[in-house]
């Protein structure tokens, strides 16, 4: 495998990781059933795509710099 899939790879796995402990957090902290952690790790998800394509890579939902982003190097950028 080469290294930039497995920036890639390491990029998604932690913010799915972050996302769904943060969602745990949430649910215990708010006293809310368990189920609610997926619907807060869903809006974590979503809000970090948000900020990640203003302040990222221009048109991509990645935090990784565009070097090491293979979507960049696909297109040449």
């Amino acid at each position: 495998m080469n290294s930039k899939f497995l920036l890639d790879l390491a990029e998604r796995t932690g913010w799915t990781g972050a996302e769904a402990a943060l969602g745990l957090v949430v649910v215990e902290v708010s006293d809310l059933p368990v189920w609610w952690a997926a619907p807060v790790a869903l809006v974590a998800a979503a809000a970090k795509s948000w900020v990640a394509k203003h302040l990222g890579r221009k048109g991509t939902a990645s935090t990784l710099p565009a070097p090491a982003d293979p979507a960049s190097v696909a297109r040449g950028v």
